[in-house]
């Protein structure tokens, strides 16, 4: 187990932002996660890698991470896997093993523990529906728990672990369900659909399905290692039918996605593209010119430039579409 006081977090968050926490803490295993539990005072925060979070300041308190490793196999294509494992290392653990699943979430930054809290999604795919259980500890009391994919209300970019369940378990393991069905891949998304097209590819193998995720992924969002960023910064709003219909006479053109016989969805990005924004800076910070949605540090941008960033944006989207996107990152 690691305890270091006054620890500097600047790899801790994809943004790069040079911050610091009172004392860090990571375990690497249960028995670990267990005795940090139940000694824990606030404040407090949780943290994978940090691809989902952005600090405006020194963090006055304890940070504490899971370094807990390993890829277990269940039963024919079940596998549990530790909170510390790099997500995109799973996701290639599992197309080499011969699952499907997970392809189209490819290259996602952060770790196994965030997958289960943040529901990650990309390409028309989401984590939720993989996750079998989610086993954790409680914090205070040190109670191991095994939650099931009901037990976290999984929805859009959310789960209990940021609402009611916020700050009250440490996850040292996830659980999925994949499959050796190659019907059961999603190659439907425009992008992917297109991609595998101009390659000549109709039935793309798990690897081949990865490959060209990957390829997409670089093509549009730029490596944190080279420009400071927590990917999409913004989640898609879903908005009423209504409203969809008012916007879709104004707009046309406006891509959008059928979530139900009442709801939309408008890419968040395309909007801030509409308002001038992409490729625009404020001060160091800005918006990427390949990919509105996503909120860069053009080098040595502070976590407050970055909110500031954010809320411009925020006011000129409401301003254009009566549409107020909120943050997908953590703003600590």
């Amino acid at each position: 187990m690691k305890d270091i006081s006054d620890f500097n977090l600047l790899n801790h968050n994809t943004f790069g932002i040079d911050a610091k926490c009172s004392r860090f803490l990571e375990y690497e295993s249960l028995e670990e996660a267990q005795k940090i539990a139940r000694r824990l005072k606030e404040p407090y925060l949780l943290i994978g890698k940090g691809s989902n979070l952005l600090l405006t300041g020194d963090f006055k308190g304890l940070v504490v991470h899971s370094a807990v490793k390993g890829i277990e196999r269940q039963g024919d294509s079940r596998i549990r896997c530790g909170s510390g494992e790099t997500w995109d290392d799973v996701v290639a653990w599992t197309v080499n093993h011969g699952f499907y699943g997970a392809e189209n979430l490819s290259l996602i930054p952060g770790e196994v523990g965030a997958s289960a809290i943040q529901n990650i999604g990309a390409y028309g795919a989401e984590v939720k529906d993989l996750i079998v259980a989610v086993e954790a500890v409680e914090i205070g009391t040190g109670q191991v728990f095994s939650f099931t994919n009901e037990d976290c209300c999984y929805g859009y970019r959310d789960s209990r672990f940021k609402h009611d369940w916020k700050n009250k378990y440490l996850i040292t393991h996830v659980v999925y369900q994949l499959t050796t069905n190659e019907t059961k891949q999603s190659t439907t998304y425009g992008n992917i659909r297109n991609e595998l097209q101009r390659k000549g590819i109709e039935k793309p193998s798990a690897v081949q399905l990865r490959e060209v995720v990957i390829a997409i992924r670089k093509e549009k969002l730029p490596d944190p290692k080279e420009l400071g960023n927590a990917g999409s910064f913004f989640m898609n709003p879903v908005v009423g039918r209504e409203k969809f219909e008012q916007l879709l006479t104004d707009y046309p053109l406006m891509p959008h996605y059928y979530i139900d016989a009442e709801h939309e969805k408008i890419p968040a990005g395309w909007m801030i593209e509409q308002c001038g924004w992409k490729g625009r800076s404020l001060g160091r910070a800005g918006v990427h010119d390949r990919q509105a949605l996503v909120l860069v540090n053009r080098g040595g941008a502070t976590g407050n430039e970055i909110v500031a960033l954010c809320q411009a944006i925020q006011s000129d989207v409401y301003a254009k579409f009566g549409i107020l996107i909120h943050p997908e990152v953590n703003i600590v």
